[in-house]
């Protein structure tokens, strides 16, 4: 799915409070949701979810099993994390911006091995909790 796509599908607000429902439930151990706990807990028509999880099923952020006639949704991070990594730079360019301006120069070769070792560890943050986020019950 292209990236625009996905802000697309995020941009509804109903949209989002399915996804937050999900990742809420999946963090409490609960291994799927069905459309009428969804009804229940949003508020929003039977239809009108349906439709949502159709949209959400499309773009691959939810998935879904069927058991006998009920069918149970679940979060898909994938989508989200190829946003999270396309969003962080921006934010830890905005860092660094802003703690550029509240420290004291270093020297050139101090501020570009700080600078490196920054960035390494804001990626590797990002990378262990994008595989934290993926362990089930977490």
């Amino acid at each position: 799915m292209v990236m625009a796509d996905i802000f697309d599908v995020i941009a509804d607000g109903t949209r989002r409070d399915i996804l937050q429902l999900l990742r809420e439930r999946a963090a409490s151990g609960e291994h799927g949701t069905s459309v009428s706990q969804i009804v229940g807990e949003l508020g929003v028509s039977q239809p009108t979810v349906s439709k949502h999880l159709k949209v959400l099923r499309e773009a691959e952020l939810v998935s879904v099993r069927e058991e006998g006639q009920h069918r149970y949704y679940s979060l898909s991070t994938g989508p989200l994390d190829v946003v999270d990594d396309w969003l962080v730079p921006f934010f830890d360019d905005g860092l660094a911006a802003a703690e550029a301006a509240a420290t004291p120069a270093l020297p050139d070769s101090a501020a570009a091995a700080a600078d490196l070792v920054g960035r390494a560890a804001a990626s590797t943050k990002h990378a262990l909790e994008s595989v934290l986020k993926k362990i089930p019950g977490r």
